[in-house]
């Protein structure tokens, strides 16, 4: 399931790419023709990510919704412009690095340990910077998934605009750049009403809205809850953006029982938990990586960067000793999900 760092950053490249612009709209799979229609040669104007969910304005009051879902993409082609302050690596969003990653980064002095400071470091496997290339267009088409499993694809010498591959849900395009839906959960128009009827069912997004007024939402929602902690945090109505990965994060880095009942948890502990939220989207807004462990030297950083596997406490992990106290990571099922979790340090 998507992440909400993902959503955010996938908004970010609509902001980039197409608000401001009249963007052409069509349907080559044929299930979007009449939605396709509404919006072809209207302008972009605006777009918001509120925790899973992305929300495209058009001129006229006319609003795409998108809910990737498991299986839903984007694929961007042509001229992608890339936000300087955001850490990507040649375009990628929703992973700065892939395996196979080569770094080429001088040890750092520990007042240089910054994130951001590090992601511009990296090298892709192109030999490319990560951080220098951004700012300026450049032809390249990426894939661009909800999902940690980002992946790039490199410049073909691809015709413009580029052939439709794959079962395209959705093409939107401006004179520059292309953007392929495929395998949405959920396509559709809405007016401003309907988008803010969807909105008011979510719970409270750290990037959304005040910060405060979020905590104090998500604190009392919990502490009203008979339902264990490890569902409250993948229920989109208590909190957005929330998937298995920090779930499983989430719950360790807090030394917490997943299957404990909300209204359990000491209001101190709910409260640590949505800050922590807070802190571990921003990280994964500007790198593009679920990154999940903390006080990482120069050397670690770098491995974590390149492999998931480095990257998490007990996520993925399951049957490998804890990083903390040895004892053997345990995979249930929850909320027909799997869940990664320590019995040891979490009780």
């Amino acid at each position: 399931m998507p992440e909400g760092h993902s959503v955010h950053r996938i908004a970010r490249q609509f902001d980039r790419n197409y608000v401001g612009r009249a963007v052409s709209a069509s349907s080559p799979q044929g299930r979007f023709v009449e939605g396709a229609d509404v919006i072809h040669g209207r302008e972009a104007t605006s777009v918001r990510a509120v925790g899973k969910q992305m929300f495209l304005e058009f001129d006229g009051d006319v609003w795409l919704r998108v809910h990737l879902g498991m299986y839903g993409a984007w694929d961007f082609a042509g001229e992608i412009l890339v936000d300087p302050t955001i850490a990507s690596a040649n375009g990628r969003m929703g992973q700065t690095n892939q395996r196979g990653t080569v770094f080429d980064a001088p040890e750092l002095d520990p007042p240089e340990l910054d994130p951001a400071v590090l992601a511009g470091r990296v090298f892709d496997g192109a030999g490319e910077n990560s951080l220098t290339s951004i700012g300026a267009p450049r032809r390249a088409r990426v894939h661009v998934r909800m999902s940690e499993q980002t992946t790039g694809l490199a410049d073909d010498g691809m015709q413009w605009p580029p052939p439709v591959v794959g079962q395209v849900r959705l093409r939107l395009m401006t004179d520059i750049t292309a953007a392929d839906l495929r395998g949405p959960t959920a396509c559709q128009l809405q007016t401003p009403d309907e988008v803010l009827a969807t909105i008011a069912k979510l719970g409270p997004d750290p990037l959304v809205g005040d910060v405060a007024e979020g905590e104090e939402r998500f604190v009392r929602v919990v502490r009203r809850k008979p339902t264990p902690i490890g569902l409250l945090l993948m229920d989109q109505s208590v909190i957005s953006g929330i998937g298995n990965v920090y779930r499983a994060e989430l719950l360790y880095r807090a030394l917490l029982d997943p299957h404990t009942p909300g209204r359990d948890v000491p209001e101190e502990l709910v409260r640590a938990l949505w800050l922590d939220w807070v802190r571990l989207l921003e990280i994964g807004v500007e790198t593009g990586q679920m990154m999940t462990m903390d006080d990482l030297d120069p050397a670690a950083y770098r491995a974590a960067m390149a492999s998931r596997d480095d990257r998490h406490w007990v996520y993925h992990r399951a049957g490998l000793p804890c990083r903390v106290c040895g004892t053997e990571i345990v995979l249930e099922e929850m909320g027909a999900r799997k869940l990664y979790w320590c019995p040891s340090c979490q009780r």
